[in-house]
């Protein structure tokens, strides 16, 4: 077991460091370059929700494969955190869609609860107990206070999301950044190693 080591360690020693510098090197700018391009696609797929939001378009399709891809890759940080001021992502455009809806609905009822409330009063106070109608304006208003409704709450925070990357990821940018901690693992050794020998060859 020991020769088997004692081979690796002599091998080790022939590299010359440079060439670790140089694999070194290479790994970390596939590194560099994939973790930026995990952060620009997550930046084109949370532009795909916006559109989707602003047009009325499937919103829900474009929200989960935002989440997916942030779930999966490194770098693609959607979180608010601790001192941010909103949520990264928001449903702008569908929550006032639904604002709008439930505003129209609430003005259809109440626009059917004057029709029954001049039905109900007149019935209640007939024209010949009334001047002009003037004795039915308290009760249309009484009737109406009582029976209306208003538009329906909403929560916003229904509609506002952020998503949290991992740490790490099995993709490309995870594992070579992976390989570029290793390899400049071995590069100080390596370079230790040969100033060491270099120390030994040489006494001062």
């Amino acid at each position: 077991m020991k020769k088997p080591i004692k081979k690796i360690q002599a091998h080790f020693l022939h590299v010359p460091t440079w060439v670790f510098l140089i694999i070194f090197i290479v790994s970390a700018s596939v590194s560099v370059y994939a973790l930026r391009h995990n952060n620009e696609t997550m930046i084109k797929l949370r532009n795909a929700v916006y559109v989707a939001d602003k047009n009325n378009g499937d919103v829900n399709t474009a929200l989960n494969n935002l989440r997916r891809y942030v779930y999966g890759h490194m770098n693609t940080n959607l979180s608010s955190g601790n001192n941010a001021i909103k949520p990264p992502v928001q449903l702008k455009y569908t929550y006032e869609r639904l604002q709008a809806a439930a505003l129209a609905q609430t003005n259809t009822a109440n626009s059917q609860l004057y029709t029954e409330a001049e039905n109900y009063c007149q019935a209640q106070i007939p024209a010949n107990l009334s001047f002009s109608g003037r004795a039915r304006v308290p009760c249309v208003q009484d009737y109406v206070t009582t029976h209306g409704s208003s538009p329906t709450d909403i929560p916003q925070a229904l509609y506002e999301f952020d998503f949290i990357s991992p740490t790490w990821s099995p993709d490309l940018a995870g594992w070579s950044l992976v390989l570029s901690v290793l390899l400049f693992i071995i590069l100080v050794a390596s370079f230790t190693a040969d100033r060491l020998v270099k120390a030994k060859l040489n006494p001062l």
